[in-house]
């Protein structure tokens, strides 16, 4: 044949492979994220997210610095109450003794600046309805999430987190206006220094589902009248700007793998870092399909998560961080 181009030329061998790859993964894309759970005494693994564990406020530590030694350059925080600490308004989200302030505080002692702590900033995990947010009764006679009333209990949420020790703030409830209510309350504390990661475009999505087992979440009904519609595109679109005007430091998609088209739009329209969410519900799907020999495990991980960075993500957060940052270290992608 008389061929000109012939583009398999550059497959020939995995140098070649290597040297014209347009898009590559680094540790330091990845956020690792992880769980602390109070009135425990030892880690406890989450049921339907296997290798993933419930952390002491001892065993954090030791998993930050896992993934510090690994190379990972930023962790992501959720805290665990007991059942008996959660109440309407999900008050020990501000506690100083709260388990995630303690939890941010325990990692910040032992590491300073080393690694960029990051808090989960919404009532989800801490109320007794599971919502993201007080309830209240609309001019209909339903029962909603009070959105102004949770951006002000946010505000306080993030304060008691960057006086812990936070670097940054990770607001997820999606109620409108909240970075720019957590912006005020922070500044207006003298911490302008802690950044906002807003999760601009989240998603009401069924992929959260094992997240609920690793909070322990007593959530009753759904999230749909705050969180976005799976069918719209252009939304997203709305609330990163809303998000970007207000103030966010960086933006985020979540979850990710159903959603790569919307990571693209937001990363060709944000001036700060963009991230996406590979959620528990795409992790546990992997983790399945490997334990039945369906997939190859290392080889799908590395995929998808170049699949995220490829669609424009420059920062991904995920339960494989510190194990995916070994395998890079190690030349694989």
């Amino acid at each position: 044949m008389d061929l000109v181009r012939r583009p398999r030329r550059l497959r020939t061998n995995p140098a070649m492979r290597d040297i014209i790859a347009e898009t590559r993964l680094h540790a330091e894309d990845l956020i690792q994220v992880l769980f602390v759970r109070d009135g425990i005494d030892h880690p406890t693994e989450i049921v339907s997210m296997p290798g993933q564990y419930q952390h002491t406020i001892e065993s954090l530590v030791e998993a930050v610095r896992s993934a510090v030694d690994a190379g990972v350059k930023c962790v992501d925080l959720f805290g665990v109450p007991r059942d008996e600490d959660k109440d309407s308004e999900g008050s020990a989200a501000w506690d100083p003794e709260g388990i995630l302030n303690r939890g941010i505080a325990a990692v910040r002692r032992e590491f300073g600046d080393q690694v960029v702590i990051m808090a989960d900033t919404c009532l989800d995990e801490f109320t007794d309805h599971g919502h993201c947010g007080p309830l209240t009764i609309d001019g209909t006679g339903e029962t909603v999430v009070d959105n102004d009333r949770s951006v002000h209990l946010y505000e306080r949420m993030a304060v008691s987190q960057a006086r812990a020790g936070a670097h940054v703030v990770s607001p997820s409830g999606m109620m409108d206006g909240q970075i720019a209510g957590i912006r005020q309350a922070l500044d207006e504390q003298g911490f302008q220094d802690v950044s906002i990661m807003a999760y601009s475009a989240k998603y009401a999505s069924g992929f959260f589902g094992p997240f609920r087992d690793a909070v322990g979440s007593s959530l009753q009904g759904d999230r749909k009248t705050y969180q976005q519609d799976p069918a719209n595109r252009r939304e997203s679109v709305l609330e990163t700007q809303l998000d970007l005007e207000e103030g966010a430091d960086m933006v985020m998609v979540k979850p990710a793998m159903a959603y790569l088209d919307v990571v693209r739009e937001v990363a060709d329209l944000s001036t700060v870092p963009v991230a996406v969410y590979q959620v528990s519900g795409e992790y546990a799907m992997i983790e399945a399909a490997a334990a039945n020999g369906w997939v190859e495990r290392e080889r799908i991980v590395l995929e998808a998560l170049t699949g995220m960075r490829r669609a424009g993500a420059d920062l991904i957060f995920t339960y494989y961080a510190t194990e995916v940052a070994h395998w890079l270290s190690q030349g694989k992608r």
